[in-house]
């Protein structure tokens, strides 16, 4: 994604300014669509997903799916306990490289995602009065954050779904979304995003190139400049503003001088920092936090990302929305937009200090991080997977098909656990030890 708006954010910013910036943003958002859709095109190109499991009979009957085969003593040393499994790696992997239409999806987002901020903060700047501008634009930087709040809402709806929901009957799927291998319909959520990008170029499109100019803006005491609330460089001789009659040879020309003062410009340079700064532990926070939840607070994919959409991000978007409205009620300036920020900023940055003080215990999985006995374990051996209850059914530690046992321990896998026997069907199978 990133990769595709540095591509091209440059010149967007530059040379959009002068063309029609309703219109440009229409067609990102088509763009955006467009990648959207492509990054959903493996679902549909590669075969339905098969689930990996331990239990592997040659009959359909459920009345004698035992883990643990009759062994004669020839066969029962322990260097010969994988060998009479079969293999549950993968049988041959996939020739088409899929990870291609997603990074090329990625690219074309990226690309259609790069004149909404510019081109659209500098339409509002243009022509909305100054005192508002502050309060318009903490409007579409809240509005941004929201919509990465619903995105997880729709993530959290879509991996409770089944990854081949409307292909296969769902009574014959055997897991459920708290197991590992789990796979959501995360195809779904691609195309509806896709979809509601595409209906959102409709009223860009029919926007017009330039507003009218409020009253204000016409006070004659005031240069265009001091009106505006977003300030031009002193160094720019000469701005290209929306109402001049377009001249690409002119453009082409200042494009490095202008490129060159905006880079030589400290203010610039220190915001720049600032942002990719700020940008690196929001990504971060979006990226691993839902992990972190899922992983460490032992919760199923789906619910990390509804506590992800319900409680971080709105909060993101009340103090992007409530600063725009502070700085509209007390008039602040540059100077004191930026100690304003930096009050906050590191206010936020000590509260996260906390985050270091929380924390759960570990699942209690036999053989790991506890022993069948149920005590702790201190250290990890891959013999602990063996006990007296399943040292002789032959079980291979290389097998993952974990199950949870009355006790509340969970198992490696049905063998290790001791089963011989289930009854039930698909997600409701429950096994028995004889």
């Amino acid at each position: 994604f990133e990769i595709g708006n540095l591509l091209v954010i440059a010149f967007v910013s530059y040379f959009g300014a002068k063309l029609h910036r309703p219109k440009i943003i229409a067609v990102g958002c088509v763009l955006m669509s467009l990648g959207t859709f492509l990054m959903a095109m493996p679902h549909f190109i590669n075969g339905r997903y098969k689930i990996e499991t331990s239990i592997r009979s040659s009959m359909n009957s459920t009345a004698n799916l035992s883990p643990c085969p009759i062994i004669s003593s020839e066969s029962s040393k322990p260097g010969d306990r994988t060998s009479m499994l079969p293999s549950t790696g993968c049988v041959q992997e996939s020739s088409i490289s899929m990870w291609i239409y997603v990074l090329l999806g990625n690219i074309l987002r990226g690309i259609g995602e790069t004149p909404v901020q510019p081109l659209g903060i500098s339409y509002i700047d243009d022509y909305a009065q100054s005192e508002n501008a502050a309060l318009y634009i903490g409007c579409v930087q809240t509005i941004a954050v929201i919509g990465p709040a619903f995105g997880f809402l729709l993530g959290s709806l879509c991996a409770k779904l089944y990854v081949d929901i409307g292909y296969v009957d769902m009574e014959t799927v055997t897991i459920t979304p708290q197991d590992a291998r789990w796979v959501g319909a995360w195809w779904l959520g691609y195309l509806i995003a896709g979809a509601i990008t595409l209906m959102s170029a409709v009223p860009f499109w029919f926007l017009p190139k330039s507003l009218p100019v409020p009253l204000v803006k016409h006070d004659s005491s005031c240069s265009p400049d001091q009106t505006r609330f977003i300030k031009d460089s002193p160094a720019m001789n000469h701005k290209i503003r929306p109402e001049e009659p377009a001249n690409l040879h002119l453009m082409l020309k200042e494009f490095v001088p202008t490129l060159k003062n905006l880079l030589g410009n400290p203010v610039y340079i220190i915001y720049l920092c600032v942002t990719i700064i700020q940008f690196n532990s929001l990504i971060g926070m979006v990226t691993y936090k839902p992990k972190y939840i899922e992983q460490h607070y032992g919760q199923s994919a789906s619910k990390a990302n509804l506590l992800m959409g319900m409680i971080n991000i709105p909060a993101v978007a009340l103090g992007m929305f409530s600063g725009g409205v502070i700085m509209k009620k007390y008039k602040l300036d540059v100077l004191g937009a930026a100690k304003f920020a930096f009050g906050t900023s590191l206010l936020g940055y000590f509260l996260s200090l906390f985050f270091l003080a929380m924390g759960c215990e570990n699942t209690k999985v036999a053989g790991i991080t506890v022993s069948y006995t149920g005590m702790d374990n201190r250290s990890y051996q891959e013999l602990s997977l063996f006990s007296d209850c399943n040292s002789g059914c032959m079980c291979s530690r290389k097998e993952w098909d974990p199950v949870c046992g009355e006790n509340g321990v969970t198992y490696v896998s049905p063998c290790l656990a001791g089963c011989t026997s289930s009854i039930g069907l698909g997600r409701n199978m429950v096994r028995h030890i004889l």
